[in-house]
């Protein structure tokens, strides 16, 4: 007579979370055939019907199911300790990661080739633990923190006229983008096309250069624009007299500008303070990235002046001109979302760092 069949008892909640195993995307194909197999075992089927059906082995089968008969759930996972030892000696994996930080004698950096014959181990294997630990020495990040006394008095009275806007006003983000320079490509690139991206020579001729003088309004995203020689106290001033032609009367004028000498020029206070209705807010020193006009510039940059070609400053002025009209034309205004509070903290933690660092 056959042995009877051992059918696998099992918690209804313990049922469930096999069925979730099975249906979920999530679910890796090693923990969905462990759940299967305990499923249908739970339904009466004998060892063999389930190998046949899964096409595991019998031994498979009798494995996990032995394995939740006395632990349940628990024991489908994979035991600790298991599999193939490292090859690479735990001492030699720590100092590739901690040498990876420090500058090798006459280099500033690490490369996994360097690192590699440092170590004795191959490159394949110094760019799989620095891969694994997050460590990219290849690559850094420039950064700059205000040294402004007055930083945060000045952060909230910029970053206020963004988060909430004062009624009957409008608020431009001004600056200046100085030498804008007209160069013309020795010889004319290739254009894009199938099989190959488009080209431009290296070198190139210089035939002078510009300053654009830019206002960019927060709310509607439009621009108030000219373009000048030079960008001393004069240009600045004759920019203020266009924004007040420009900008209707009756509306409060609120200027977000960086500390550069000419915006705090004498004679430049002294037309401020005969027209009332122009109020200037400075960013901290080193905080350029406050003005939102900086963002533009740098549209303005990759979409029309960097892979341009201009045979003189004219062409170059045109070409400027041009985009702009554009983009008066169909506006896109940039919306500051990161809260303050947070960007404080962030700047918190950076000093913080680098005052550690610093010993």
């Amino acid at each position: 007579m056959a042995r009877p069949i051992e059918v696998l008892d099992m918690l209804p909640e313990e049922h469930a979370e096999l069925e979730r195993r099975v249906r979920a995307s999530t679910t890796s194909q090693r923990d969905c055939l462990r759940a299967r197999i305990v499923l249908l075992r739970h339904e009466g089927l004998s060892q063999r019907e389930v190998s046949e059906r899964l096409g595991c082995s019998v031994a498979c089968v009798n494995r996990w199911s032995q394995r939740f008969d006395a632990e349940g759930i628990a024991g489908l996972h994979d035991q600790t300790g298991r599999g193939r030892r490292p090859s690479i000696p735990t001492d030699t994996v720590e100092r590739v990661i901690t040498e990876a930080g420090q500058k090798p004698t006459g280099r500033s950096r690490w490369s996994t080739r360097s690192m590699a014959g440092e170590a004795g181990i191959s490159q394949s294997t110094v760019s799989r633990i620095w891969r694994r630990s997050g460590l990219k020495p290849h690559r850094t990040k420039t950064f700059k923190l205000s040294n402004d006394k007055d930083f945060e008095r000045k952060f909230w009275d910029v970053i206020g006229l963004y988060l909430d806007p004062p009624e009957k006003s409008v608020v431009l983000c001004c600056d200046e983008k100085t030498q804008c320079q007209a160069l013309e490509r020795t010889q004319p690139g290739l254009p894009l096309g199938r099989g190959h991206i488009s080209t431009r020579t290296h070198d190139y001729y210089r035939h002078g250069t510009i300053c654009l003088f830019a206002a960019l309004s927060y709310l509607e995203g439009k621009l108030i624009y000219r373009t000048e020689q030079k960008h001393t106290h004069i240009e600045w001033l004759r920019f203020l007299k266009q924004i007040q032609r420009e900008v209707p009367k009756g509306l409060t004028v609120h200027i977000i500008a960086d500390n550069y000498s000419t915006h705090k020029h004498a004679k430049v206070k002294a037309w401020l303070k005969r027209h009332k209705r122009f109020h200037m807010h400075f960013t901290p020193t080193s905080s350029s990235w406050m003005n939102l006009v900086k963002r533009f510039f740098s549209d303005l940059t990759g979409d029309c002046v960097r892979a341009g070609s201009f045979a003189s400053v004219k062409e170059l002025t045109d070409a400027i001109t041009a985009y702009l009209t554009g983009r008066n034309e169909n506006p896109k205004p940039y919306r500051w979302k990161a809260s303050g509070t947070e960007i404080l903290e962030k700047i918190h933690r950076a000093r913080k760092a680098l005052a550690e660092a610093q010993g």
